[in-house]
């Protein structure tokens, strides 16, 4: 290959091949990273305090930069980073309780069977015994130019949905291509019922998918009962007690940390009027009418929102009385206000997606109904990404 073809091959990874010899040139910075690195060096240290570095800090981020294409956030500025994120993200009604984030830095981790293992801890050390914890671990960054470190499973913990022969949906059908995929890498499936916990899928860069069955004894589950119907425990309906959510890209400073599950508590319609009560989920809410004993045939008996309410009312009650952190939409509603109220006091802006902000169930009847608020993405933040088992070219055909 003649000096120029593998100059401009290689230009981009700050290599210039002179003599058959590979000499490191300074990288090309982004200028848009720089800038995202600035911004937030600055964040961090007016908001903690610490104004005096703000230069040096600069200064030693961009020589990184140019010596490496990227830059490694100290502790500090990763755990507030992961905050600041949290706080950031526009559809979440939770964030009054930002601070109290805790954040586990686990950037050494170099193989999928460590990162399955602190994973396994999360899920430890967040539940706590229905006590519940906000929780963050992070993971190594995304190299430039590199895939990141991709966790399969939308959250930690979840149910599989299994596709029969029929085209129906034993278990949660929002998991069934999951479900296949993880089957199609070799898992066998557990019980085939209808609240099997899948496994975990980790890959890292550049490798094959592998697969991971979470220990039993670490997930804890909460039966539903009612407290006015004695039948309702014989349905035979289940729900984790921790929402880990997992496919989730942390932003920090232009930094991609594509694997960072992170985790609150339940607010209760989550469960029961989205996971159970969706017709494209559990679609519960026609078994818990019949077994009411309601008119069904006409939609203005208002069938539906009399069992939606049980149903909630069910997942309330079980998971106080299981000892397990819940929170109500009511509440959870007026907690956002006192979030508004804070964030106004501290001199910043507050975004947020109305639609995911309004409670799922009686909307109107929530202080969050009749504000309105400007929807707007701002960094560090959490990001959606793509599934990576419908991106995947590594492994079993997929």
């Amino acid at each position: 290959m003649k000096f120029q073809q593998r100059f401009k091959l290689n230009e981009r990874m700050g290599i210039l091949w002179r003599h058959n010899m590979a000499v490191t040139l300074p990288f090309s910075i982004p200028e848009e990273l720089l800038l995202e690195a600035r911004r937030y060096v600055h964040l961090f240290h007016q908001e903690c305090g610490t104004p005096g570095d703000y230069a040096q800090r600069v200064e030693a981020v961009r020589i990184e930069l140019e010596r490496t294409g990227t830059y490694w956030h100290t502790q500090d500025e990763l755990t507030y980073g992961a905050m600041v994120a949290w706080r950031n993200n526009a559809r979440c009604i939770g964030r009054l309780h930002w601070r109290s984030l805790q954040v586990r830095d686990m950037r050494h981790l170099s193989t999928a069977q460590d990162i399955f293992s602190a994973l396994v801890e999360h899920i430890r050390l967040a539940t706590n015994g229905g006590k519940i914890r906000s929780m963050a671990t992070v993971f190594a960054p995304q190299a430039p130019g590199q895939p990141g470190i991709r966790i399969w499973n939308p959250q930690l913990i979840r149910y599989a949905g299994y596709r029969q022969a029929d085209g129906s949906i034993i278990g949660d059908p929002l998991h069934a291509d999951l479900t296949e995929a993880m089957r199609r890498l070799g898992w066998q499936g557990a019980r085939r019922g209808a609240f099997d916990v899948l496994p975990l899928v980790i890959q890292l860069p550049g490798q094959p998918p592998e697969i991971f069955e979470i220990p039993p004894e670490c997930v804890l589950e909460v039966m539903l009962s009612h407290p006015e119907f004695s039948w309702f425990e014989d349905l035979g309906i289940t729900w984790h007690a921790l929402p880990v959510i997992s496919n989730m890209r942390l932003e920090i400073g232009g930094i991609s940390y594509t694997a960072a599950p992170f985790n609150g508590w339940y607010m209760g319609t989550e469960i029961g009027a989205r996971n159970l009560g969706d017709v494209e989920r559990y679609n519960l809410l026609p078994v818990i009418a019949q077994a009411m004993g309601l008119q069904t045939r006409s939609d203005r008996t208002l069938w539906k929102d009399r069992a939606l309410v049980e149903l909630n009312r069910a997942v309330l009650y079980s998971f106080e009385r299981a000892g397990v952190t819940i929170i109500d939409h009511h509440t959870a509603s007026r907690q956002f206000m006192h979030h508004e109220k804070h964030e106004r006091q501290a001199g910043r802006s507050l975004y947020a997606d109305w639609g995911w902000i309004v409670p799922p169930m009686s909307g109107s009847t929530t202080p969050v109904f009749h504000t309105p608020y400007e929807n707007r993405q701002t960094t560090p933040n959490f990001f959606y990404q793509n599934d990576p088992w419908l991106e995947n070219s590594l492994g079993p055909a997929l």
